[in-house]
């Protein structure tokens, strides 16, 4: 016979919240199949999956945005069989997006509570500013922001703007943290820092979902993890049981050692060589390196190195300060995008969604906005070729669209990458820079990426990758130039590379 405390002590655990038989169709596509899972209160349960396969769906039901077509949430014991935007945020649901969505007009103080700012007495109720900076000052020291709450926002960087939309969800006192890639633009610092919080928070019964294509991230902070295919939970992970490989399985299907592919011949001679080449950030720094045909050559270093000024010197962004660039062993000077174009010296930016597409416009006129000359006669577009071309990239990269005239803001990050890569691909590439190139991607869609980087260089095209992510840069590179302020510390060959060796290097120590 059961004691009556033992009966009592099952029937008042319940989950925090808990999401039985969610279903969500758009038109005759099935988004979500039927996903159930729980969350207790003071657990952190990952949440991965490639892009597609519904996260972004369920979590707009759990946020109340969108209406499920069947299934029930259960929050706290009481059953929903959908919720409203309101409901969610008195239930305690608060949500870090990607995707900043800050007030650059306005502090910092202002940006945490708008809308919800402790206003004075009287007639007037004008806004309260000594409490509202005292509410805010505990939650950025919470953080360890290096920020004050009387800061304007347009003086934040990224990194900064993201640790203040975690800051808004802070101050919402929620039970439920809701973070989708909320480190995708955080140092390696900031990024310490936020995952001791998240650690914090569980430990005050905060239960979070946290979703990211960092992984290691999700080794390091999570409890649990669930996966997501196709919309449909394809199973779970325990504590004891997360690892990269099984997510990485959980994900796609397939091995973690899949995703990398060996290089099919040895690498050619020098495309690219630069001598004495210094940037006006790092003036007294100078940068000599080879570039070899046929070969990826990674380059890491620590934020700040000079890795991304140096890709944008070498692709005429910004004129270098001093030096020399040869292209086929002759000199040459890229004064500006058109003249690194013209020679075949192509980038692909880390901010692709700014710097590498029109996110309004087609994916044929992202595809050909780099080749209008070859397509145009007398001043007009030849829309049938550039429907023609884009299409070729579209299939050749196996770009996940209907067609063409899909806007590129509707794709999701890894299409959004082949669509900046396929602009290039129809322009006979001689070298091609790839900074970041799969940043915010998921473990599928890298795949793909890393083939195609790959498959380049297997055609004699001189790659640069620039990546913070140590795993790419060990699994991808040939070689790897390791930079520290603005130097070349070392190059390691494949042979020798290790995230120690790497790290030695990135820190300002030099080789023995």
């Amino acid at each position: 016979m059961t004691h009556p405390a033992a009966s009592r002590q099952t029937r008042i655990h319940a989950p925090l919240l808990s999401l039985s038989g969610i279903t969500k169709d758009y038109g005759a596509v099935r988004a979500l199949k039927g996903v159930s899972f729980s969350i207790d209160a003071g657990e952190v349960v990952g949440l991965i999956g490639e892009n597609g396969a519904g996260k972004s769906t369920l979590m707009k039901v759990l946020g109340g945005v969108i209406e499920p077509n069947s299934g029930s949430i259960t929050i706290e014991g009481r059953e929903h069989a959908a919720l409203t935007v309101q409901q969610s945020l008195g239930a305690g649901i608060a949500f870090v997006h990607q995707e900043l969505n800050l007030f650059d007009n306005l502090d910092v103080a202002a940006n945490v509570f708008i809308g919800r700012e402790p206003r004075r007495g009287g007639p007037l109720q004008l806004v309260d500013n000594r409490a509202l900076y005292a509410r805010v000052k505990p939650l950025l020291q919470r953080l360890g922001c290096d920020f004050a709450a009387h800061t304007p926002v347009a003086e934040l960087s990224i990194a900064q703007c993201q640790m203040l939309e975690i800051v808004k969800a802070l101050s919402l006192d929620a039970k439920l943290i809701i973070m989708d890639e909320p480190t995708s633009s955080l140092t390696t610092a900031e990024t310490n820092r936020l995952l001791d919080v998240v650690q914090a928070l569980k430990q005050s019964g905060v239960a979070i979902i946290f979703i990211t294509h960092r992984l290691s991230e999700i080794e390091r902070c999570a409890d649990r993890v669930i996966g997501l295919r196709d919309g449909s939970m394809v199973g779970t992970l325990a504590r004891h049981e997360i690892g990269r490989d099984a997510m990485i399985k959980l994900m796609i299907g397939r091995s973690l050692k899949t995703l990398y592919n060996p290089p099919a011949a040895p690498p050619g001679r020098a495309v690219l060589e630069l001598e004495a080449f210094a940037t006006r950030t790092w003036r007294a720094s100078e940068v000599t390196l080879g570039l070899r045909g046929g070969e990826i050559l990674g380059m890491a270093g620590l934020i700040g190195a000079g890795r991304t000024e140096l890709a944008r010197a070498i692709f005429g962004i910004d004129a270098p300060e001093r030096g020399t660039l040869r292209l086929d062993g002759t000199p040459v000077a890229i004064r500006a995008p058109s003249d690194a174009i013209a020679r075949g010296i192509f980038l692909v930016p880390e901010d692709r969604k700014h710097a590498g597409l029109v996110l309004d416009d087609s994916i044929a006129r992202n595809v050909s906005l780099a080749s209008l000359n070859a397509i145009s006669r007398g001043g007009l577009v030849d829309v049938k070729a550039e429907h023609r071309i884009a299409d070729e990239q579209r299939r050749a990269l196996r770009i996940k669209t209907p067609d063409v005239d899909t806007p590129a803001a509707s794709l999701s990050g890894g299409n959004q990458q082949k669509v900046v890569l396929g602009k290039w691909l129809c322009m006979q590439p001689r070298v091609v820079i790839f900074d970041e190139p799969t940043r915010g991607v998921d473990a599928g869609a890298k795949s793909e990426i890393y083939a195609l980087m790959r498959e380049l260089a297997d055609r004699g095209v001189a790659i640069l990758m620039i990546s913070s992510d140590m795993e790419e840069v060990i699994g991808v590179s040939d070689r790897v130039a390791v930079m520290h302020e603005g130097a070349i510390k070392g190059i390691l060959d494949r042979d020798s590379l290790s995230e120690a060796s790497i790290m030695h290097l990135a820190i300002g120590n030099v080789l023995h």
